[in-house]
């Protein structure tokens, strides 16, 4: 079985890098994620995210800046993401707090923001 450490460098290195295949191995069949704006179930809707998410942007990367930070089930970090649209180089950043249920995510939620 993969450390809760390992799954989540997988979430963030992976999937977010836009290797969506990998999202029925990271989460579970019943897996909700919670954006600001909406909410997701199921591995096929979080790859949907992640394909919007690149949509919006070329040369998309994630850097972990804290964590993670393993909490009984609970995971924490903080990342930098980097791309660049239509207007520019774009960055922002983010803290993720997910749950782990039989060495996959079952639960999500992110805060984002654009940084300098």
């Amino acid at each position: 079985m993969v450390s809760t450490h390992e799954l989540y460098r997988r979430w963030l290195d992976d999937l977010w890098h836009g290797n969506r295949d990998v999202a029925a191995d990271l989460v579970t069949e019943d897996f909700v994620g919670h954006w600001p704006d909406r909410d997701v179930t199921g591995p096929a809707a979080l790859a949907a995210v992640v394909r919007e998410t690149h949509a919006m942007f070329t040369d998309l990367s994630f850097a972990l800046e804290v964590g993670p930070v393993v909490e009984g089930d609970l995971v924490a970090a903080r990342w930098t993401g980097r791309g660049r649209t239509a207007q520019g180089p774009m960055r922002f950043v983010g803290n993720d707090i997910l749950r782990v249920r039989d060495g996959r995510f079952a639960e999500y939620w992110v805060a984002t923001w654009t940084g300098s």
